[in-house]
């Protein structure tokens, strides 16, 4: 059985992993040989999930297992092979950390739309707690289209509380794109609220990654962190001998002094144990609201831009509580980028003033 149909019973299923993404580099997804070349993006609902193919080498899935409360991308591999995700919670490793259930992948949600929480729902979440939770159900692959540089995937998805009724439309479409030494994802999320909707200030949002060990901080011992809610998460202390990961961003900033400033891109680099580089690239957009993002950037392996907390980073400022009103729509634009070498600030400034100029 071809090992990305192979993992897609086993997530889509049962909740569970394989090793089978990160040595699925080189091959073809279901349906497709050895050697395609270009940008592949093949749809499998029977099993969950699109594929997303670059020359034939694995790049990335979208996912929607029953063992997740939202739609993900995951893993995501570099041109190189490497996979820069953490397999926990669908493909522990050993080594990793096995906190936050909820970090899979790479995902768009937030935690407190209407008081209900859309960012920390997992099955751990205690069957008294669940009524408070939000859940992204998948709805529909709108389209697919591959090309020679580029491919396309655009879904349809809903946010339901946990009382069961549906807030938010969400149309997503994503942006597969092919570069030397380079794969990008451009994510264009648009909302559509189904009643009015309050995404009251909160640090837990919007557009998360959860990192591969190596790129960890060096400096990270763990500990606890609280949700808004008060919810503890207990980050165990770690072997960091193999973690590398330095954040960068936009105004300078560097290291574990990141986590709740502002800026208009953020990069994370480091080198897995075989010594090869990597920068995770993240850049915000001037169209989306509360540009510049505040960037909810851990030591332990979250990277996260979050536009929609204000307050809750800054006590000086007063809360965002950005609001779409019933039948409104609001739309968030983010690029991704992984690459296969450092990468300075002047490479990422005229990265960003590329994505705004195409962004207009």
């Amino acid at each position: 059985m071809h090992k990305f149909l192979a993992l897609g019973l086993l997530v889509g299923g049962l909740g569970l992993g394989s090793s089978g993404f990160a040595n699925a580099a080189g091959k073809g997804v279901a349906g497709k040989g050895v050697g395609d070349k270009g940008v592949q993006v093949v749809a499998d609902e029977a099993h969950q999930r699109v594929d997303i193919t670059i020359d034939g080498k694995a790049f990335t899935s979208y996912i929607w297992p029953t063992s997740l409360k939202k739609p993900v991308l995951y893993p995501l591999i570099t041109d190189e092979g490497i996979t820069v995700t953490r397999g926990y919670p669908l493909e522990p490793r050993p080594g990793e950390r096995v906190d936050h259930p909820h970090h899979a992948g790479m995902w768009f949600n937030y935690g407190n739309v209407n008081g209900f929480d859309f960012w920390n729902n997992s099955d751990a979440i205690k069957p008294e707690g669940r009524s408070k939770m939000g859940t992204i159900y998948q709805k529909k692959i709108v389209s697919t289209k591959s090309g020679a540089d580029r491919g396309e995937l655009v879904v349809e998805s809903v946010w339901v509380t946990g009382e069961g009724k549906d807030l938010l439309k969400d149309t997503t479409r994503y942006v597969f794109t092919k570069r030397k030494n380079a794969r990008i994802i451009d994510q264009i999320v648009t909302l559509q609220a189904l009643d009015k909707a309050v995404f009251n200030d909160d640090k837990e949002g919007v557009l998360g990654i959860r990192v591969a060990h190596w790129l960890e901080s060096a400096d990270e011992k763990g500990g606890i962190f609280m949700d808004a809610s008060g919810r503890p998460t207990k980050v165990d202390t770690v072997d960091t001998t193999d973690a590398t990961g330095v954040y960068l961003t936009s105004e300078g900033i560097k290291g574990g002094a990141v986590w709740s400033t502002r800026g208009r891109w953020c990069i994370l680099t480091g080198h897995d144990p075989d010594k090869h580089v990597v920068t995770i690239a993240m850049i915000d957009s001037p169209k989306n609201p509360g540009y510049p993002t505040y960037w909810h950037a851990r030591g332990y392996g979250l990277f996260a831009a979050n536009p929609l907390g204000r307050s809750i980073f800054d006590p000086k400022q007063p809360a965002f509580n950005y609001t779409i009103q019933k039948d409104q729509t609001a739309t968030f634009r983010y690029r991704v980028i992984l690459f296969s070498h450092p990468v300075d600030a002047e490479e990422m400034n005229r990265e960003a003033d590329a994505f705004a100029a195409e962004d207009k």
